[in-house]
């Protein structure tokens, strides 16, 4: 199993959504993060004074997929999150070991 993270502009979680969805993946845990990349944030002008906005606001998806997923599953979400422009985002996928259901204790991929 696979898990996926997704670091991506918050306007766009709803098509990623929706992608994944499309796929048969319905789990996903949805947190606001903040962050900057190579665009190490921007400067911005408020009441005549300029300032800069180090952390920007993005969207990190998490969600574990069985390994024949994996690859469709990002798919899925570069073709969901893209824009073309900086701060579109990143993936992130790490092999998980264990994926244990808590209620009724099911292993692997029943789990997810």
């Amino acid at each position: 199993m696979k898990k996926i993270e997704a670091i991506i502009k918050p306007f766009k979680l709803t098509e990623v959504k929706d992608a994944l969805n499309e796929l048969g993946i319905q789990g996903m845990t949805v947190s606001e993060v903040k962050g900057f990349g190579r665009q190490k944030g921007h400067t911005e002008i408020y009441r005549g004074s300029e300032y800069t906005v180090d952390f920007l606001p993005k969207i990190k998806i998490e969600t574990a997929v069985p390994d024949n997923v994996k690859d469709a599953a990002v798919a899925a979400i570069i073709k969901a999150a893209k824009t073309g422009k900086i701060g579109d985002g990143k993936i992130f996928v790490s092999s998980l070991e264990e994926v244990i259901r808590i209620r009724t204790e099911e292993k692997g991929d029943s789990a997810v």
